[in-house]
């Protein structure tokens, strides 16, 4: 185990304690609680490490993700100049899972395309989560959106100020 490695627990108000582990030099973050099915997400070795994600990096090459021990498929958005470029998205259980932002510092979680929730992760394996009333929200969904709001972080700026900040990017 690192020095570098955040364990949270967290109430979450459907499910009950959350505990989420985030190593980010060893590049995983687990999370599990008693009523929800573990989450891990991976990064290979020798990734180059992006410092604005927690799990190191959105390249969907360099990452795996088990949900209650079975493989999902994980792919992030590579994220540039809109919000909607740093969505991740999670394919399991013949579910579609979407993590998208949808202000500064938070993202909505989907389910084939119905919300679930809203998530808040500054990156440090913190997550809390305001659930949408009568969504039909079960564990695995709670299990995905924590996995994907600690290792991705929730939010984005507005596309304006990605823009402006890109541009600038160009001149020394």
């Amino acid at each position: 185990m690192t020095d570098n490695v955040e364990q949270v627990r967290v109430q979450d108000p459907l499910f009950g304690p959350v505990d989420v582990r985030l190593d980010p030099d060893a590049g995983e973050l687990s999370v599990g609680g008693d009523a929800l099915p573990g989450v891990v997400v991976r990064r290979a070795p020798g990734t180059q490490l992006e410092v604005h994600v927690p799990i190191g990096t959105r390249d969907a090459e360099r990452l795996t993700m088990a949900v209650d021990g079975a493989e999902a498929r994980l792919a992030p958005s590579k994220g540039f100049l809109t919000r909607t470029s740093y969505r991740v998205d999670v394919h399991h259980g013949g579910a579609h899972y979407r993590l998208i932002p949808v202000t500064t510092g938070e993202s909505r979680l989907l389910r084939d395309g119905a919300a679930l929730g809203t998530f808040v992760s500054t990156g440090d394996g913190v997550v809390s989560v305001e659930w949408r009333d009568g969504a039909g929200q079960e564990p695995r969904d709670a299990a995905v959106g924590y996995g994907l709001a600690a290792s991705f972080g929730t939010g984005a700026e507005p596309m304006w100020k990605l823009t402006l900040d890109a541009a600038l990017n160009l001149f020394p």
